[in-house]
């Protein structure tokens, strides 16, 4: 505990960002890092509790926060960095876009505001980067075992690093032109600048982790080729399944998948070149984000840097309370009204708005009519939900985006070809040891838990990897 009283002594400070007026004018990231002397003060604030909710229930990859934080009070940022990455693949990654449920599991959150973990984190890598301490971990030994990792996302990278160092040979497939998943085409670049991914790419390929990109596994290659030259398969494509709407007008053209009109952007802010009349733009537009979650805020971030006129952002579930209530206690996750940074860029946010028809001429939206609804619970408890009546609206729309989150793995082409048992909503059954009902083929992050977050993804990864390792080893 680097200093008893610290948390009396000193408040939390917010991280700054850019100023709105700069920063919707491209695609840099927006956060503005704490001087060290600030971030020190904000370690000083952890009380080393007898029991870290922060690191035993808050956080997935089980992060030693404690620790860490105690470190950095007293500038030892090299065992900072040491204890850091005992647990965490990417901390570069969580320290960005985690939405950070050690904070809200932290001891001081009772009563008052929570420890900056995330930002302390993200600043303790950062500063392993720059002064060049963070170096490849190639193996002693090799064990002669070929293991190929299918998905490139945040556990598949994690799954991948962890058992090129355990000595196996392995191949990340990746059905995108460059690795990253929906890191890299998922994650808008204000919140995740590409070239952080790149910097930790070049550790792993030191590492021996080959990477193949532009091949799509039960497509381009059968899976039964692969089992044929590897040991051992670990699936981790997510959950990329999103969820549809089923309303008359859906089929229109100008109406898309947020990952759809995401990636397409961050193709662009790569290089890419996509003709105009294949572009999916917001300039000058009446953009209707549906949804209410993350990827609908990543909308309308990037909605507001493609000049759109307006923004409305729809949610069916009625608005959070400013703060928690008695059914959400500390150190549970509390369902709290919460203002993202490209939300606070302008838009129009209404909850409890249910989309009934799209309409347009042509193939073209123009316009939406909905409704607005109420939720009450039935006599099991369950929410229930009904049309006001009187409640109709409509309006003129030029470009919808749907984010209303993803339902499972895609199953058309590797899934159904391998044939494994599939849970209730559609994910793929695994065991304790992330072993699917195929031996040998291993499961990780979104494709067998569902859509979560980046660090159930990095602490699934992680497991996963020590299971394949402890299959091939013994």
């Amino acid at each position: 505990m680097g200093k008893p009283t610290g948390f009396m002594e000193y408040k939390r400070e917010e991280i700054r960002h850019r100023p709105v007026s700069e920063r919707v004018d491209d695609y840099f990231e927006i956060n503005i890092p704490h001087p060290v002397e600030v971030l020190q003060r904000q370690a000083a604030r952890c009380m080393d509790c007898g029991i870290p909710f922060c690191h035993a229930a808050g956080c997935p990859v089980r992060n030693r926060i404690p620790e860490f934080n105690d470190l950095i009070y007293r500038n030892r940022w090299r065992e900072a960095l040491d204890i850091l990455h005992a647990t965490n693949n990417f901390p570069e990654i969580t320290g960005r876009i985690c939405p950070a449920p050690c904070e809200e599991s932290c001891t001081l959150s009772i009563n008052s505001d929570p420890v900056l973990i995330k930002h302390i984190e993200f600043q303790i890598v950062e500063r392993g980067f720059e002064e060049g301490w963070i170096v490849p971990q190639p193996a002693e030994t090799k064990t002669g075992k070929r293991v190929a990792v299918i998905g490139s996302g945040p556990a598949g990278l994690a799954a991948a690093q962890q058992l090129a160092r355990a000595g196996h040979d392995v191949v990340l497939f990746e059905k995108d032109d460059k690795i990253g998943g929906l890191l890299r085409y998922g994650i808008p670049d204000f919140k995740l600048d590409k070239r952080v991914i790149d910097r930790r790419l070049k550790q792993m390929h030191a590492e021996g982790v080959e990477f193949e990109t532009g091949v799509n596994i039960g497509v381009d290659i059968s899976l039964r080729y692969i089992r044929s030259r590897f040991d051992a398969v670990v699936l981790t494509m997510g959950a990329g399944q999103p969820r549809d709407l089923k309303v008359d007008g859906r089929e229109m053209e100008n109406v898309h998948f947020a990952m759809e009109y995401l990636a397409q952007q961050n193709h662009v802010n790569a290089g890419a070149h996509i003709p105009g009349d294949q572009r999916i733009s917001a300039k000058g537009k009446t953009v209707v984000v549906i949804g209410g979650g993350d990827t609908g805020s990543d909308c309308i971030g990037t909605s507001r840097r493609q000049g759109a006129k307006e923004i409305h952002q729809f949610e069916i579930m009625p608005q959070p309370p400013e703060r928690g209530n008695q059914a959400e206690p500390w150190p549970i996750w509390p369902k709290v009204i919460r203002t993202s940074t490209s939300q606070e860029e302008g838009c129009t946010r209404r909850w409890c708005v249910l989309t009934k028809t799209l309409t347009g001429q042509g193939n073209r939206v123009t316009g939406l009519e909905g409704c607005e609804v109420e939720w009450t619970a039935d006599d099991d408890g369950r929410m229930q939900m009904k049309e006001l009546p009187g409640s109709e609206f409509s309006m003129d729309c030029d470009l919808v985006l749907l984010a209303m989150g993803f339902v499972h793995v895609v199953h058309e082409g590797l899934i159904n070809e391998l044939g494994v048992e599939l849970d209730a909503r559609g994910n793929v059954v695994r065991d304790e040891n992330y072993m699917s009902t195929e031996p040998g083929v291993f499961v990780a992050g979104d494709t067998g838990r569902g859509a979560s977050l980046v660090v159930w993804a990095i602490n699934e990864g992680r497991d996963a990897a020590a299971s394949v390792d402890r299959w091939l080893t013994g």
